[in-house]
């Protein structure tokens, strides 16, 4: 049956330019991050931070999150190497994007600092966020992984959170990355995965060294390894007013019984069972792939299905993840990124969940070579209907030439942008061009948690990309609504926003875009992903060539499915579940 619709039009905007231009400072996000370095090298102070872009007031635009480091040894704020040049003092910040009409006639983003209106008032040295409705009342809520306790924001739907972490049972004391919403159990309440990192302790520092004895940072593998956590929400005890708690399966689900070092996250359906999986990096060690069982347990086939170690056999840094079809075969392809020397990674799914390593075939490999990446995500950059990737990289262990040149902190490489073009025999391959991409790619910077979403609403996907010990950058593209640079018109695109019935993202929904002799487009609905950062839950489809689209359809997190008829391109859908008769 066609279910319920709301349908919201959206301008497409014509600029000139760069494909991306970073409009931070214009726009009012003025963050800027300090680590805290005093010359000690601790291990947290360069591993952070992540980034959120999220619609908290329900106003349709995008907000952003930006999560701080500290100071980690009692040191005084005048013993840090690289000073804190941002506005008041360091601390996470919660911007409220209040777009103004120009003159004509679209509207431009304003970012303004609500942090304290909001009562946030975050705690521990910040490392990542996610985003999800745990609590089902149509917003979303925030959680935050630290080095140190972590917290969870409820949001109370008046441009206020409030702390529930004690009260929904959802503290972490361990050193945590990054974290996921999801409804791994499929009763329609979101459950929680917090990814936990090393055993690190500030008083306990090790001292380690350049191959030029010159003191550097550690790796992970100097520190025990911890395990991760699941929390089941319970939802709210019977008969309260109260909000949700959550139950820790951790040993029970079977998550518990390996060890990390855990970064990141995805959840998704990876071997098309109907159940939500998790594929966890591990920072040196070999990856997991949890495989949901669907009786409340998870078995690690990591190995079994080919991801756990590349096609060498050797385990990676695995900073960043993300999960897309690239290819357009319906399944989920995984997209990894690592250390300098070792090349990013591209695990290809056969639709059964068993994966190939074909990062040198499609041309990943060796333009990553040189780079330390984390944050990353499948964006459609062009609007083409094809997967592209956007990459930002940043060292971990300090870069000589860097050092000889005065530079404070001697950890900055640039950006990098691949497009995903065709090969032989309908094949896919990447290419770079970052050197297209404009001057914000070029620009040395620590870069570490990237988040994507349209964030200026002209039907484009935008990053904002958290930068350690410097300035968030937001990436504004220019491309994907821009006629004359790669097409001579607008690219084509749609906007969905899949609900679920108490309003909030239906996380874990898969939404699918059939169009007139073109492959359907599959895409997930999720905030999770790429490094330490929440993404926009909506869903953004470029079109390519085919501009007409038959139908969109929905498999809801619960399995069930649902179609919707008269589509338009170039437009915003808001789709409800409303559908529980229509089952499978």
């Amino acid at each position: 049956m066609l279910s319920a619709l709301v349908l919201a039009t959206a301008v497409l905007a014509l600029p000139d330019g760069p494909w991306f231009t970073d409009r931070a400072a214009a726009w009012g996000l003025g963050f800027v991050h300090f680590n805290g370095m005093v010359g000690e090298y601790y291990f947290p102070e360069m591993t952070g931070q992540g980034s959120a872009l999220l619609d908290y007031d329900g106003d349709g635009d995008l907000d952003a999150y930006l999560v701080q480091g500290a100071l980690l040894a009692g040191d005084a704020m005048d013993e840090a190497l690289v000073p804190y040049s941002g506005d008041g003092s360091p601390r996470d910040r919660l911007y409220r994007n209040d777009s103004v009409r120009l003159p004509d006639g679209t509207r431009e983003p304003r970012f303004v600092d609500v942090t304290d209106a909001a009562g946030l008032e975050a705690t521990g040295y910040g490392m990542g966020v996610a985003t999800g409705d745990y609590d089902g009342d149509g917003d979303l809520d925030l959680y935050l992984a630290n080095y140190g306790p972590n917290q969870l924001w409820e949001n109370d739907g008046d441009g206020t959170f409030t702390d529930v972490t004690a009260e929904a049972g959802a503290g972490d004391p361990a050193w945590s990355v990054s974290a996921s919403f999801l409804d791994y159990d499929r009763d329609g309440r979101l459950d929680l995965y917090v990814v936990n990192y090393l055993a690190f302790d500030v008083a306990e520092n090790p001292r380690c060294f350049t191959p030029s004895s010159r003191r550097d940072y550690c790796g992970p593998a100097d520190f025990p390894g911890v395990a991760d956590r699941l929390l089941r929400n319970l939802g709210p005890p019977d008969g309260a007013s109260d909000g949700p708690r959550f139950e820790d399966l951790s040993v029970s689900s079977g998550i518990a019984r390996v060890q990390g070092p855990g970064l990141v996250v995805v959840a998704a359906d990876l071997d098309a069972d109907g159940w939500t999986d998790l594929f966890v990096a591990n920072d040196g060690q070999e990856n997991f792939l949890w495989k949901n069982r669907g009786d409340g347990t998870f078995r690690d086939e990591g190995l079994l299905a080919g991801v756990a170690l590349n096609r060498q056999g050797r385990a990676e840094a695995s900073m960043g993840v993300d999960a897309g079809d690239f290819d357009a075969d319906g399944d989920f392809d995984l997209f990894m990124t690592h250390l300098a020397g070792e090349t990013n990674t591209l695990y290809v799914n056969d639709g059964s969940g068993l994966f190939e390593d074909r990062t040198l075939e499609t041309g990943l490999g060796a333009p990553s070579f040189p780079f330390t990446s984390f944050g990353t995500g499948w964006i459609d950059f062009d609007g083409d209907g094809w997967l592209d990737l956007l990459v930002v990289s940043g060292a971990v262990r300090i870069l000589e030439e860097q050092v000889r040149a005065g530079e404070l902190h001697p950890l900055k490489q640039t950006k990098q942008l691949f497009r995903n073009v065709a090969r032989g025999e309908g094949g896919r391959r990447f290419e770079e061009v970052t050197d297209r991409a404009g001057p914000a790619f070029g620009v040395l910077e620590a870069s570490r948690g990237a988040a994507f979403g349209d964030v200026d609403g002209d039907g484009d996907t935008d990053a904002l990309v958290a930068n350690n010990a410097g300035p968030a950058r937001l990436l504004v593209n220019e491309v994907g609504a821009a006629p004359g640079t790669l097409s001579d018109r607008p690219a084509p695109w749609l906007g969905v926003e899949a609900l679920a019935p108490a309003g909030g993202p239906a996380l874990g929904a898969l939404v699918e875009v059939a169009r007139p002799g073109a492959p359907v487009l599959l895409r997930r609905v999720r905030t999770d992903g790429s490094y330490a950062s929440a993404s926009d839950p909506r869903v953004l489809v470029g079109l390519g060539e085919a501009a007409a689209v038959s139908e969109v359809r929905v498999r809801w997190p619960d399995g069930r499915r649902a179609r919707w008829e008269g589509i338009a391109p170039g437009r915003r859908y808001t789709l409800y579940d409303e559908t529980p008769e229509d089952r499978p």
